[in-house]
């Protein structure tokens, strides 16, 4: 393991989101709440009768001090108490509905904005995922989902309610006491000024913020993946240090954001605080010199702290509006991530049946232009065929298999399938032709059912049967307290590496696909298991057109070509008793190997590659 992931998060690219304005962020989640007007025009609805009835307490107040208390009415003393009641009530049966419409309308929208940023993940080419963390992208998919839809309901209803509450109190002040109304305007400028200076200088500080928390859960997850390995190494007090400095960088980027919090709304209470004491003062004065009634002044001050919480309030949503906005482009940075194949015309499908008959014309590919990774690959494999693909670690073989499936697009040539162009054709289409066997199985945390029917969903139970059979596990799986309902943990962990890859041959027997990609992993097991994986690798490439990434003399044997590939290119191709008649590198390394592994045989020969 290396550092890589936790030095300096902010200046590492792949955490690092285009800028963009809060406009523009606003008006793309904006499109998230059309779907819902109702809900929308619901909760903002509930919450203004809510507050009408709030507006009624001041002045219900006011009568109660000057014509109930004043004049001693005691008959009106107990109505206007139930009448306060019912006001009170009525604003909190509103408000309960509100919440639950609100509520309603959030989950909603998290859900919506959730699953198209999870869809389009899914779309995205491979080269995507291999400059980004996995840490980072489960943070913007969980929490800063989260982020950016709050800003827009809590905007939505909150922000449209305060504005109409300001605007609808201080008319009512104005047309009680334009003095004391004008009084109360005082602080306006002071919370102007306040609310522009947070809003200019937060977004620097959200950004670091969030950065630090997808910083520390992708380290979080490499190292729960890794645990093993640390383990094995003895690295607990040096994984300990690498996640306190993450942990510190994200404690360091929230108390950033609480400092200037800390600064910003006591501020702003106080300038509020500012303007009840002018409205105390100058009211006290109008009280003393009999210009108005006690119970006038209170009314006045009630209708003030109504004008001044829906400001405070604003400020909140202030608050939230920064954290969506940096929020907001880390998940757009994925929405508008170009999807593979994006704004090309529509595609062809792949004719069936497949009989795959593979082409290479001159096949070039490379990372970026200063890392070429294949150069000139020309080759054809009849249908029905097997290839193998023998070199020294990062002479390209991977890439070049990879190139059929389209996980990487080849960046000069034409690979063709039936005569066809692969890059005229469907993604959809030409990889439900294409099986593949990865060299470390990959198995879903789930059943070992659902991990087989991965190959195709619609199998019946005896065709998943008969693909456990042919690939030499079905007896292990009946072994199992479940059976085929057991579970394999995370990764396949409770299961072994050569049932793992068992199982991982029979999803692909499953599929019945008639190209097939093999990345033989049996060299990690014991002679007997490698037998059984063998055997089932056969059944599995009988009839198919197979790419084979080979690791074991016994194996490239039986191929119907040899590549044998050197710095991104072949250097020599033909059977093996044509290879042996070349007496080139690949004859060396039959009469080296016996049983040692192909690339370590090649480094042991002095072939080295540079990345």
């Amino acid at each position: 393991m290396t550092d890589r992931k936790t030095h300096s998060f902010q200046s590492d690219p792949t955490f690092v989101a285009k800028s963009r304005s809060t406009w523009e962020i606003l008006r793309r989640v904006a499109a998230y709440l059309r779907p819902y007007k109702l809900m929308a025009a619901g909760t903002i609805g509930c919450a203004l009768v809510s507050m009408a009835f709030s507006l009624a307490y001041p002045k219900l107040t006011q009568f109660v001090i000057d014509d109930v208390i004043g004049l001693k009415r005691i008959d009106l003393l107990a109505p206007m108490m139930l009448a306060l009641l019912g006001a009170f009530l009525l604003r909190d049966i509103f408000n309960s509905l509100r919440i639950r419409i609100n509520n309603a309308f959030e989950q909603n929208v998290i859900y919506d904005m959730r699953c198209d940023v999870y869809a389009r993940l899914q779309r995205l080419p491979v080269n995507y995922f291999d400059q980004r963390a996995s840490g980072d992208l489960m943070t913007r998919i969980v929490e800063d989902v989260n982020a950016v839809e709050r800003v827009l309901i809590d905007g939505t209803e909150q922000g449209s309610v305060a504005v109409l509450a300001i605007i609808g109190v201080a008319a009512i002040m104005f047309a009680t006491n334009p003095a004391l109304a004008a009084i109360a305007m005082i602080p306006l400028p002071l919370l102007i000024l306040g609310a522009l200076w947070y809003t200019l200088t937060a977004h620097r500080r959200y950004q670091l913020q969030r950065r630090a928390a997808s910083a520390m859960n992708s380290l979080l997850m490499d190292n729960l993946q890794g645990v093993r390995q640390i383990k094995a190494f003895e690295r607990e007090p040096h994984e300990d240090k690498r996640f306190a400095r993450c942990a510190d960088d994200l404690r360091a980027g929230t108390l950033g954001i609480m400092r200037a919090w800390a600064a910003y709304s006591p501020a702003m209470t106080f300038a509020g605080a500012l303007g009840m004491v002018l409205v105390l003062w100058a009211g006290g004065r109008q009280v003393l010199a009999d210009k108005m009634t006690i119970g006038q002044l209170v009314g006045f001050l009630f209708y003030l702290a109504l004008f001044y919480e829906p400001i405070s309030r604003l400020h909140g949503l202030n608050q939230l509006l920064q954290a969506a906005r940096a929020a907001g482009e880390r998940v757009f940075d994925i929405l508008d991530t170009a999807v593979e194949r994006a704004g090309d015309l529509p595609r062809q499908k792949l004719r069936t049946p497949v009989r795959g008959d593979v082409v290479y014309e001159d096949v070039g590919f490379s990372y970026n232009p200063g890392r070429v990774v294949l150069r000139n690959i020309s080759l054809h494999v009849r249908p029905g065929e097997m290839v193998a693909l023998a070199g020294p670690t990062g002479a390209g073989k991977s890439t070049l298999v990879n190139l059929l499936p389209a996980f990487y697009e080849a960046t000069a040539g034409r690979i063709t399938i039936d005569g066809q162009d692969i890059s005229g054709i469907s993604l959809e289409s030409l990889r439900a032709q294409i099986s593949v066997v990865s060299q470390e199985a990959f198995l879903f945390n789930g059943t070992i059912r659902e991990n087989i029917l991965y190959g195709r969903l619609d199998a019946t139970a005896e065709e998943l049967v008969a693909a456990s059979r042919a690939a030499n596990c079905h007896e292990f799986i009946e072994r199992l307290p479940l059976g085929y309902d057991s579970r394999v943990g995370e990764r396949g962990v409770k299961l072994s590496v050569g049932e793992k890859q068992r199982v991982s041959i029979a999803r692909a027997l499953l599929k019945n696909a008639p190209i097939l990609i093999l990345d033989e992993a049996t060299a990690s097991v014991d002679t007997a298991t490698e037998r059984l994986i063998q055997e089932a690798l056969e059944h599995l490439m009988a009839n198919r057109t197979s790419f084979v990434i080979a690791h074991r003399l016994s194996t490239i044997r039986k191929a119907g070509q040899i590549l044998v590939m050197q710095h991104g290119q072949i250097i020599e191709m033909g059977t093996h008793e044509e290879l042996l008649d070349l007496n080139g590198l690949y004859s060396r390394l039959a009469r080296i190997q016996g049983t040692t592994f192909i690339e370590e045989v090649f480094e042991r020969l002095g072939v080295q590659q540079n990345g």
